[in-house]
C-alpha cells in the first residue's frame, strides 16, 4: 500500500478519466498503486510503458531533437542579438561554449536525462491521445516542469508527492549550495588559490624553458604503475607513442592538467613529480602544469572576465523564454536554470574564467608550436585551449578522444548546424579530430561531424588487445563443472553498489557452479564480506591478463573496461539501471546483453554462458607499428 503525501492538483479531475486516457508516471523504485490508468514507468522496468525503453527505441530522433534545441537556444536572439554574441568575451570567442548547457555533460548536468525522457513521455501522450497525467514523485523540479507543460497542453494535470528526496549531502555542500552564487564564485577562487599556489612558477616559466615545436595536453592522471616511483614519465593516455617520440629524437613539451588525486593527492606533490619527470628527461620533454602559470596576473584577469560575464549574464534574463522546444509544450527552464545561474554566476563561472586566463598566460609564453595534440572530451576548459591555441597562431592542433564514444555522450554530438561557419563565434574546434577505431569514426560521422575533420590513429590505451590472443572456439567453450563471471565495477559508488545488490539477488536464481569474481574501480573499491552469499573473490591486476580465465563479463552501465571484454571474444551482459542514459560504449552491436533488474540478470547470464565466442566488430585500430601516429606527426615510416 503506497501512502502518498500532500497532492498538489492543477485541474480537478471534474469527470471520470478513461484508462485509456490518463498516464500514471511512477517516479519510484517501489510498487506502484493500481488504479484506472495506464501506469507508465518514469525510471525503467518490465512495464510496457517504460519512458527508458522507449527513450533507448527512439534514441535516434530524441538526441537529434534535444541537440537541435540546444543549438537553438545558442542561435536565440535577445535584444535582435544572438545569445552567442552577447557572450563574446573576446574577439571571434563567446563564452557559451564553456557554459555548462554547451558541455552537455551528463558527469555535470544532472538534468540531461530528464529533459530527454520528457520528450519521450510527450511523444507517447500525443501517441496514446492522453488527456491527464498523474505524476507520484519525490522531486519538486520535476513536478514543476510537469505542471507547466500541461498548463500549455490543456492536460489534466495531479502530482502525488512519495516523501522528501533520500539523497542525502554532507553540510559543508548543503551550506555552499545555499550561499548567493557571486559568494560561491569568490569561494572557489579561494579554495583554488589555497589549493593551487604550489604549483605556481609564474616568474620562472619563460619561452626558453619549453623545449619542442610539438605540445601534448592531458591530465596529471592515469600514469603507468612505476611511473612516480621511478621519476620517468610514462602515461597510459599515450602509452607507446612516447617510445616512437624518443626513437625518432622529438623533442616535446608536456602540458599537464592537474587533478588530485590518491597517488598525487596535493599540489605540492605535483609539482615534486614534475621536477622529477624534467630530471630524468634529459632534454627530450619538458613537463609543466597548467598551473604552472597561476599567480596575481591569472587572477586579476580571471576576475574581471567573470564581472563581465556576470553583468552579461543579467542582460540575458530574456533567455529563459527561450528554453521551450519548438513544436512543442515543454518549458525546460527549471530543468536547466542552476546549470545557467552556475555558468553565469557561480562557481562553474569563476573556473572558467580562470581556465582561460591561464591558458593564454601558458600559450602566449610557448614558443610556436607546429602542432598541439591533446586529450579530447569537449569540456569547457577545451573549448579555451582551443581558442586560446589559434589566437597565439600556432599551428596545427589535434583533438584525442582517447576512450570509447558513447551514443548518449552528448559532449562529442551536436545539431549539424555548428560545424557550418557562421563567420563570427563559432564553436572552437581542432583542425582535426583523432579517432581510435572505425567505431569511434562511424559514431561521429552518424552525428553528422564533417569527414575532412576526422582521421584514423591506432588506440593507444588499447595497444594490449594487439597482444591478446583471439579466444578460439575450443577455448571458450564454458568449463561444464563452473561458468566463471568476472564483475567488471564501476567508478561511482552508488552504481557499483546497486550493480552488486542485483547480482546477490540474481544468484538465487543461478546455479551453484557459477562463481564470481569482481574487479573494482579504484575509486569505488568492494568488500567481499559485504556480498557473502556470492562467495565474492577480488582480482587485480590488467584486464589483459585476466580476461581469458572468464567465461561471462557483467559489467556496470557507463564502463569502458566493457569493451575489452567484448574485444577478446567474452558474452557481456550489462546493467541499465533507468536512471540516467544506456552509457555502454558497445550500445548497438551484437553479443551484449542490457538487463533492467535481478530477473533479467540471471536469464541473460544463463544465456550468455551458453555462448562460444561472441562475434564480435572490429572495434579499435591496433597496429603496434603505429603507422597512423607517425603519419599524422609527420614522421619518416622509414
Amino acid at each position: 500500500m503506497v501512502n502518498f503525501g500532500k497532492k498538489i492538483t492543477l485541474q480537478l479531475l471534474m469527470q471520470p478519466v478513461g484508462e485509456q486516457t490518463t498516464f500514471f508516471v511512477w517516479d519510484s523504485r517501489g510498487t506502484p498503486p493500481v488504479g484506472n490508468w495506464l501506469h507508465v514507468d518514469w525510471r525503467g522496468g518490465d512495464n510496457e510503458l517504460s519512458i527508458p525503453s522507449w527513450v533507448e527505441k527512439q534514441s535516434e530522433s530524441l538526441r537529434t531533437r534535444f541537440l537541435a534545441w540546444l543549438y537553438e537556444l545558442g542561435e536565440a536572439k535577445v535584444g535582435g542579438c544572438r545569445v552567442v554574441d552577447h557572450l563574446e568575451i573576446r574577439p571571434g570567442f563567446s563564452y557559451w561554449w564553456m557554459t555548462l548547457l554547451a558541455e552537455k555533460s551528463y558527469a555535470k548536468s544532472d538534468r540531461l536525462y530528464d529533459a530527454v525522457r520528457l520528450l519521450a513521455l510527450e511523444e507517447l501522450v500525443t501517441e496514446k491521445s492522453v488527456k491527464a497525467i498523474i505524476l507520484a514523485t519525490h522531486d519538486r523540479t520535476l513536478a514543476r516542469v510537469f505542471r507547466l507543460w500541461c498548463v500549455r497542453a490543456g492536460l489534466t494535470f495531479e502530482c502525488r508527492w512519495l516523501g522528501r528526496n533520500m539523497e542525502v549531502y554532507s553540510f559543508s555542500r548543503r551550506f555552499f549550495n545555499g550561499l548567493p552564487l557571486p559568494i560561491q564564485a569568490v569561494a572557489y577562487l579561494l579554495r583554488h588559490v589555497w589549493k593551487r599556489w604550489a604549483l605556481c612558477q609564474e616568474g620562472a616559466v619563460s619561452d626558453t624553458a619549453f623545449l619542442g615545436e610539438i605540445t601534448f595536453v592531458d591530465y596529471l592522471f592515469h600514469l603507468a604503475p612505476n611511473a612516480i616511483s621511478s621519476g620517468h614519465y610514462r602515461s597510459n593516455y599515450w602509452t607507446d607513442l612516447g617510445d616512437v617520440l624518443k626513437k625518432y629524437g622529438v623533442r616535446v613539451n608536456c602540458l599537464h592538467h592537474y587533478v588530485g588525486h590518491q597517488a598525487i593527492p596535493t599540489a605540492r606533490r605535483a609539482r615534486e613529480v614534475i621536477a622529477a619527470f624534467n630530471h630524468s628527461a634529459a632534454g627530450q620533454e619538458y613537463h609543466i602544469a597548467l598551473d604552472g602559470v597561476f599567480g596575481w596576473s591569472v587572477i586579476m584577469g580571471a576576475v574581471r572576465d567573470y564581472l563581465r560575464i556576470l553583468m552579461k549574464g543579467i542582460c540575458l534574463r530574456g533567455a529563459r523564454r527561450y528554453f521551450v522546444f519548438q513544436q512543442s509544450n515543454l518549458n525546460l527552464w527549471p530543468l536547466f536554470k542552476d546549470d545557467w545561474g552556475a555558468s553565469m554566476f557561480g562557481a562553474t563561472a569563476m573556473e572558467n574564467c580562470l581556465f582561460l586566463n591561464l591558458f593564454e598566460h601558458m600559450l602566449s609564453r610557448l614558443p610556436r608550436q607546429n602542432l598541439g595534440v591533446y586529450l579530447q572530451e569537449n569540456q569547457g576548459w577545451e573549448r579555451a585551449f582551443v581558442y586560446a591555441w589559434k589566437a597565439a597562431s600556432h599551428g596545427r592542433l589535434i583533438g584525442v578522444p582517447h576512450t570509447c564514444i558513447n551514443f548518449w555522450d552528448m559532449r562529442f554530438f551536436a545539431d549539424i548546424n555548428i560545424y557550418k561557419s557562421n563567420g563570427r563565434n563559432d564553436c572552437p574546434n581542432p583542425d582535426v579530430v583523432a579517432l581510435n577505431g572505425p567505431v569511434a569514426k562511424a559514431a561521429f560521422l552518424s552525428g553528422g561531424y564533417p569527414a575532412d575533420r576526422v582521421t584514423d590513429v591506432e588506440a593507444l590505451r588499447y595497444l594490449y588487445l594487439a597482444d591478446f590472443c583471439i579466444l578460439q572456439d575450443s577455448l571458450r567453450s564454458p568449463s561444464p563443472s563452473v561458468i566463471r563471471v568476472l564483475i567488471l565495477g564501476d567508478y561511482i559508488t552508488s552504481v557499483t553498489r546497486q550493480q552488486m545488490q542485483w547480482l546477490s539477488d540474481a544468484a538465487q536464481s543461478l546455479p551453484l557452479h557459477y562463481h564470481f569474481w569482481v574487479k573494482p574501480h579504484p575509486a569505488s573499491p568492494i568488500k567481499a564480506n559485504d556480498y557473502p552469499s556470492l562467495r565474492l573473490q577480488i582480482v587485480e591486476g590488467s584486464l589483459g591478463n585476466l580476461l581469458s580465465d572468464f567465461d561471462v563479463a557483467y559489467t556496470s552501465n557507463t564502463t569502458s573496461a566493457a569493451v575489452d571484454a567484448y574485444s577478446v571474444g567474452l558474452p557481456v551482459v550489462s546493467m541499465v539501471d533507468g536512471e540516467t542514459f544506456n552509457m555502454s560504449p558497445l550500445k548497438g552491436l551484437d553479443g551484449v546483453t542490457y538487463v533492467a533488474g535481478p530477473r533479467e540478470l540471471a536469464q541473460a547470464l544463463l544465456g550468455a554462458a551458453r555462448y562460444r565466442e561472441v562475434k564480435k566488430a572490429n572495434f579499435f585500430n591496433l597496429d603496434k607499428r603505429l603507422l597512423r601516429w607517425r603519419r599524422l606527426l609527420g614522421l619518416d615510416e622509414n
